[in-house]
């Protein structure tokens, strides 16, 4: 499957992305809302984070991942900026 990386996304968050690997958090993607999404971690913790750029890729009960350092967030075959709304 081939990963669309969304314009928003600045080569340094791939940089820190990559340099920190084991700070991606799992989840499912349990809303979206307009440029928000709602994201249940499987922590037990929930996330509202706004997507910086189009969430139309994003569907409800998809796994998501979120790297907080980076500011990324992937999602099916995006991977996108979203920061804590």
């Amino acid at each position: 499957m081939s990963r669309t990386i969304s314009s928003t996304v600045h080569p340094i968050q791939r940089c820190m992305a990559a340099a920190n690997s084991s700070a991606w958090w799992d989840g499912i993607l349990v809303g979206v809302d307009g440029g928000e999404v709602t994201v249940a971690l499987f922590t037990g913790a929930t996330m509202r984070l706004r997507v910086v750029g189009p969430v139309v890729d994003f569907t409800p009960n998809e796994p998501v991942a979120y790297h907080p350092v980076a500011e990324l967030l992937s999602a099916s075959a995006v991977l996108t900026t979203a920061r804590v709304a």
